[in-house]
């Protein structure tokens, strides 16, 4: 099989040397860009709620990387290939620029393409071992919904496990049901690997997460009604107050030792 490689930003497609076993998983906070800190708000830049709602989508996503935030996903469910390509490669350089790590939702051939840092799966997706096969030095994150799906998830060894939805969301036509603070609480302290909460995320929800995750992914409440291209400097601030909100209430809450979910 064919894999991607990357090397000082340059993608190249190669045959495996050998496959990798005994991968050792980073510590629970420890899987962000070059061994960084994975802590506080983790963007997604969803193009299909911005280009229903008139707004472009490489300055939207350059107004949440000036918030610095852990990570921005580009979410393009609608979009063609080519026009996923071409936005991850533009959003690229602008993640490259202000030092925040950049994943591609689903597409794990386009985010090799692109150059990103990293790749999301869902559980219909590409699975994580064959994703990690092809995308040799891509960080790998897979989407849970339930402790089963999370205990497949620890076997797989990803880079981070998304969880939820902890609240009702309207981000996904058919949404998962909803597991609420509690269970998250016992899976961040299941899993030996950032986990990062998702599902209806906002400023009034962010704190009560942040006390028992370390991470947030959050779409919507970057994205509110009547948002305009004029707004961009309100988008910047919003993703910061998250951001910081998030850190600060996990700070606070302090780790605990991990224990198996019930």
């Amino acid at each position: 099989m064919w894999t991607c490689e990357r090397s000082q930003g340059r993608v190249r497609w190669a045959m495996p040397t050998r496959a990798r076993h005994g991968r050792k998983v980073d510590k629970r906070t420890k899987s962000g860009l070059n061994g960084a800190a994975m802590r506080g708000l983790y963007a997604i830049v969803d193009v299909t709620t911005l280009r229903a709602r008139g707004l472009p989508v490489v300055e939207f996503a350059r107004a949440v990387v000036a918030a610095k935030p852990c990570a921005l996903q580009l979410r393009a469910k609608d979009a063609s290939p080519s026009e996923t390509l071409n936005l991850l490669r533009a959003i690229r350089s602008v993640c490259r620029e202000g030092g925040v790590p950049l994943f591609a939702n689903d597409r794990v051939d386009l985010a090799c393409l692109a150059g990103c840092d990293g790749v999301h799966v869902g559980q219909d997706d590409m699975p994580v071992p064959l994703a990690r096969d092809i995308a040799k030095g891509l960080r790998i994150g897979v989407s849970t919904h339930d402790v089963v799906q999370v205990e497949r998830a620890l076997a797989d060894e990803p880079d981070y496990v998304a969880f939820g939805p902890v609240y009702p969301t309207k981000s996904k036509a058919n949404p998962d049901p909803v597991v609420g603070i509690d269970a998250l609480a016992r899976v961040v302290e299941r899993c030996p690997m950032p986990v990062v909460a998702i599902g209806g995320i906002d400023a009034e929800r962010a704190a009560e997460v942040g006390r028992v995750c370390p991470v947030a992914a959050v779409i919507g409440a970057l994205v509110p009604e009547g948002l305009t291209p004029r707004d961009m400097g309100w988008v910047t601030q919003r993703a910061r107050d998250l951001h910081a909100t998030l850190l600060r209430s996990w700070e606070q809450r302090g780790e605990k030792t991990s224990r198996p979910v019930s």
